[in-house]
């Protein structure tokens, strides 16, 4: 596969892996042994860029998504590239399908994760570390401070930000320089695209996090897809509906008239589609298939002129489209700091 350029100098497969579904959001988690399998085959497919966190898991093992990562990539860590994350935790109290996100971006708490991270990885070092949401809490100058420190001890080799909005990626960027921005993506929300301009700008990329609209743009789920109302969010997911699939049939129409046209997929031509518009835009889509992972790296192979990519834009402007998930809720306010320090205690 060949490779992108996040920031000035981190060089990563043009298509990332996405590890979260795993273990995490997609259903009950994976076998372990099986995870590894798919990891260790997506690495001989030319995949050098594996997205972690340090929450992805479940509430009796909150961390099984590093930690299984680590095991698999440790025999040829030095040929791969690990992303993961600190900042957030998950409201396990809450009855939602989609547990609340609560953030904590405390110096100690940033200190304490990337330690724990860098254990579960076997690694002494993470090579993208990303604030996973923005903290109220706490400045953006302090958390860049905190990274600055990280990149001078060697525990960290770049640093990124996920959801970041331009006041807070501007005010973070001026203390320590951003590698990548991670943020929603996908031809069902572009809302980010109003970030491209201070992107190129800062010389910062962009990691495109449910490039397929959570699956739905592989054009695979009609009307009767079902989903384990216990583990996998796409059970409260709005395109999933009956209706959403019936608002969006002209959307996967399009689709699949252009991805014949070049003879590919659906999931091909929504990634090509970004991968085309920008050359520091680098999606991260999961599976949990084989075949997929096949797939999703071929779309690094197909072109699009600019003026496919400018007459898609044209069209997915017009094109009506039902809601789409746009990601857990936070806990803010006074509610937020009684947990976080409750959680500190």
């Amino acid at each position: 596969m060949n490779t992108r350029t996040l920031g000035t100098d981190f060089e990563v497969s043009a298509v990332g892996l996405g590890c979260m579904g795993f273990s995490h959001a997609y259903g009950a988690p994976m076998v372990e042994t099986e995870t590894i399998q798919m990891l260790r085959y997506a690495c001989e497919l030319g995949y050098t860029f594996f997205d972690t966190a340090e929450i992805y898991g479940t509430p009796d093992d909150p961390n099984a998504n590093e930690r299984v990562a680590g095991e698999a990539l440790q025999p040829i860590r030095n040929h791969v590239k690990i992303a993961s994350k600190f900042g957030i935790r998950f409201d396990y109290d809450s009855p939602q399908v989609n547990k609340p996100l609560i953030p904590d971006s405390r110096p100690e708490v940033i200190r304490a994760s990337v330690e724990g991270s860098l254990k579960r990885l076997r690694t002494d070092h993470i090579d993208l570390y990303y604030q996973h949401r923005m903290d109220p809490a706490v400045e953006p100058e302090t958390v860049a401070e905190v990274m600055a420190e990280l990149i001078k001890e060697g525990k960290v080799l770049h640093w990124g930000i996920s959801e970041a909005d331009e006041n807070y990626l501007r005010r973070a960027h001026a203390v320590c320089p951003v590698t990548a921005v991670q943020n929603r993506y996908s031809m069902m929300a572009r809302q980010h695209e109003a970030l491209f301009p201070v992107l190129e700008e800062l010389k910062i990329g962009f990691v495109a996090f449910s490039p397929m609209a959570n699956g739905f743009l592989t054009g695979k789920y009609g009307k009767d897809a079902h989903f384990d109302k216990k583990y996998d969010y796409r059970s409260n997911m709005p395109q999933f509906t009956p209706e959403a699939v019936e608002q969006n049939r002209e959307l996967l129409t399009m689709l699949h008239e252009i991805a014949g046209e070049h003879r590919a997929s659906p999931a091909q031509i929504s990634m090509a589609w970004m991968l085309c518009k920008k050359p520091w835009i680098v999606p991260i889509p999961g599976t949990r298939k084989p075949e997929r992972l096949r797939e999703n790296a071929g779309a690094a192979g197909i072109y699009l002129s600019p003026e496919e990519v400018a007459d898609l834009d044209d069209l997915l402007d017009q094109i009506p489209m039902s809601a789409v998930f746009g990601g857990s809720s936070m806990k803010t306010g006074s509610g937020q700091r009684e947990d976080r320090f409750a959680a500190s205690r």
